[in-house]
């Protein structure tokens, strides 16, 4: 590492430079003029065991020097150390960044078991404490995720709606279909919206599209469904919930740790 590049290390040598010249050439002075000069003046009444000193005005050395060493003081305090100084918080990120990268790097082809057992890890810590350790909502006092992913999770939505996603197209209401119908439907979204289009998907397509894609981010994309990107974009958006509201996790994992909670999450209703 070149210790020079560093902005601060060059304002500490520059400082220090001229501080070392400043001293040789003023005591330079002085020490020539105590060998030469001869004591002029009008003494102060005041002495300190016959010891007296004159009434000379400052040195403009001395006064230069302390208006310099105050306006450098000033510029370092409120722009030199702000703007190049060393942040410890900078460091920490600028780690966090490079040790991301490897991950990501590291773990962007992991396997299925893989991701699952690392989003088991993470599910334990980061989702647990509400949703339980089976995943079952702990007696519904949260989403019961080992439903998510399957054409059960789809039916319960359908029959409670969905809120607290912040989507512009608003809340869903639920029991919009019942019956054979939300089976229908609930079947064909846990497919992956594959095969025959269900007539009562009408009742869906107002505000998921159609396509199911959810008209442009509008609504959630049932297209996603069963996939970890489903449960990314859930922990991404954060939710209002039974018991209070899940924050965004965005920006807390890296995308290869959202995929692993997505894996293990939907590996919960499949028994994997």
């Amino acid at each position: 590492m070149n210790w020079l590049s560093d902005n601060i290390n060059l304002l500490a040598l520059i400082a220090a430079v001229v501080i070392v010249v400043l001293t040789v050439l003023i005591a330079g002075k002085y020490i020539k003029q105590m060998k030469t000069d001869k004591s002029t003046g009008e003494l102060a009444e005041e002495n300190w065991d016959g010891i007296g000193e004159y009434k000379n005005e400052l040195p403009s050395g001395w006064a230069y020097t302390f208006l310099g060493t105050m306006i450098w003081g000033m510029w370092y305090f409120i722009a030199g150390y702000p703007v190049n100084g060393y942040s410890q918080i900078g460091e920490y990120n600028e780690e966090v960044a490079t040790h991301t990268q490897m991950f990501e790097s590291k773990w962007a082809n992991a396997d299925k078991q893989t991701l699952q057992e690392m989003g088991e890890g993470i599910y334990l810590v980061q989702c647990a404490p509400c949703h339980g350790i089976a995943g079952d909502g702990i007696g519904a006092k949260a989403a019961d995720l080992t439903v998510w992913g399957s054409a059960a999770g789809v039916l319960d939505t359908i029959k409670k709606g969905s809120k607290g996603l912040g989507y512009p197209m608003g809340e869903m209401p639920g029991g919009l279909l019942s019956g054979e119908a939300a089976k229908k439907v609930a079947a064909y979204v846990a497919n992956g919206m594959k095969g025959a289009q269900p007539e009562e998907f009408a009742a869906c397509a107002g505000c998921h599209g159609a396509d199911g894609k959810g008209m442009g981010g509008m609504a959630p994309d049932l297209t996603t469904y069963g996939t970890p990107a489903f449960v990314a974009d859930v922990l991404n958006r954060g939710k209002k919930g039974y018991i209070g509201t899940m924050v965004s996790f965005k920006g807390r994992l890296t995308p290869v740790q959202e995929k692993a909670v997505g894996a293990y999450i939907l590996s919960l209703s499949r028994g994997e």
